[in-house]
């Protein structure tokens, strides 16, 4: 049987696509007005932020750049990514930028007013600017700098109201899927740009459409905002104060551990891509299709996730849901061509999606108090990291067996999920004890001694 991508995608439980019905999915579970508001808030300045993202959207346009009008070569391009990528790399200092910092007296508002404004006029400025390689990546860096910005009150935001609404798993749940979703249309809104505009063109069409994410600044839904910097939960101290407190943090280290080995994938990336192009002698499109789908795949079990979380205790799903991820990869070792892929990318993420909506969550439950911003962005560049520095392990292993490699990979990657199994129980009891919604005195009465202190 021909399995191909358009024909997968098109199978995928549709609905899920449309944001607006998985928010009103969601919304129906929620028993209260001030959640439903929260939720819809969230969800399309998830869509719209991450849709956005310049190293999403402009990272295929500015590589084609880079290869057809300046004739760079193939390191040069890679060099561009590796320095571009830098500011991701220290979101932690963007993340206590934003909990110690508050533009216009406006806290994340400030944040979100006045960073989308200052990265379309960066994007103007490229748009009118001659292409060369140091201006694109001048352009580019500075860019992403103004952006780690919008995406530090984002994050310090929405974990904030995640633990003050006691809310973190169906906020984890919406991240999740508003959040992946744009990682396809990131990728076919990329390919026309590239094919279609001109460099002026692709900037200014990227410039315009940010300035909506200043929108969200200026609503000001009573839901997401009235007094929630008034919360112990908010308060921070000064830079050394923050540094120290966070340190001292135990919740954070297992959480940094979890997150780090569930994103350590070697075998899932460039391994996979050559494997099927090299090995199995597959289409070069069949691992963008499998990618695809795969990515898809998650959606449905994260819905599901913002509707257990708030029946089934958080420490019980994460047990749960390592357990049905562990394996998820272990069935790709034993394919025989690309449509086998492309059939093994549902049930593959399917299995982790439930897995990826716990570690957030986790994560969210963790950030010290005042310190949101800090933690999250601190989480983000370990993903970013560990995804990276797999995918040079991965390539490693592949290259240096011809015959074995890509099972060597798929061992690897299974060995590090696994190990997630012995992190669990060292995250503290009382940070997982409780299902979404339910009051926890004993972390309540944590948060006040913190802040006492």
């Amino acid at each position: 049987m021909v399995f191909t991508g358009s024909a997968a995608y098109s199978r995928l439980d549709c609905q899920l696509l449309c944001p607006t019905h998985t928010l009103m999915i969601m919304a129906s579970t929620s028993g209260n007005t001030k959640t439903r508001q929260i939720l819809f808030y969230f969800g399309p300045l998830t869509l719209l932020i991450y849709l956005l993202a310049p190293e999403r959207l402009l990272d295929i346009p500015t590589s084609y750049m880079l290869k057809n009008q300046l004739h760079a070569t193939a390191s040069q391009v890679s060099i561009f990514r590796v320095v571009t990528g830098i500011p991701i790399y220290l979101g932690f200092v963007f993340g206590v930028t934003r909990d110690l910092w508050s533009p216009m007296n406006l806290r994340d508002r400030g944040f979100l007013i006045l960073f989308p404004l200052l990265t379309a006029v960066i994007l103007v400025v490229m748009a009118l600017d001659q292409v060369t390689y140091t201006g694109l990546l001048i352009g580019m860096t500075t860019v992403m700098i103004s952006f780690q910005f919008i995406i530090a009150a984002y994050q310090g935001l929405i974990a904030l109201i995640g633990q003050e609404a006691l809310m973190s798993g169906r906020l984890s749940a919406v991240w999740n899927i508003f959040s992946y979703l744009p990682l396809s249309a990131a990728a076919f809104a990329a390919g026309f740009v590239t094919e279609h505009l001109t460099p002026r063109e692709t900037f200014l069409s990227v410039a315009a459409p940010t300035l909506l994410i200043s929108l969200f600044g200026l609503l000001k839904p009573r839901a997401v905002f009235l007094h929630t910097y008034e919360s112990p939960l908010a308060r921070g101290s000064d830079l050394l104060g923050d540094i120290r407190r966070l340190l001292r943090h135990r919740a954070i280290y297992p959480a940094l551990l979890i997150n780090l080995l569930w994103f350590f994938t070697p075998g899932v990336q460039t391994a996979l891509q050559y494997h099927l192009t090299e090995h199995l002698h597959a289409a070069d499109s069949i691992y963008a299709d499998y990618y695809g789908i795969y990515i898809m795949s998650f959606l449905p079990t994260f819905l599901l996730y913002g509707f257990l979380c708030t029946r089934v205790p958080h420490r019980s799903l994460l047990w749960w849901s390592t357990l049905i991820a562990v394996p998820a990869i272990i069935p790709l070792a034993f394919i025989h061509s690309g449509d086998q892929a492309l059939l093994l990318a549902i049930p593959m993420g399917l299995m982790g999606g439930l897995a990826s909506a716990a570690y957030y969550d986790l994560a969210m439950r963790s950030c010290p108090a005042g310190l949101q911003g800090a933690f999250m962005m601190l989480t983000l560049g370990i993903f970013v990291l560990s995804l990276r520095g797999s995918d040079l392990l991965g390539s490693w292993i592949y290259a240096n067996s011809s015959v074995h490699g890509f099972l060597y990979c798929v061992i690897a990657t299974t060995a590090t999920t696994s190990m997630i199994l012995s992190v669990i129980p060292l995250i503290p009891k009382q940070l997982t004890a409780t299902a979404d919604g339910e009051a926890n005195g004993l972390l309540e009465a944590a948060v006040l001694n913190e802040a006492a202190t």
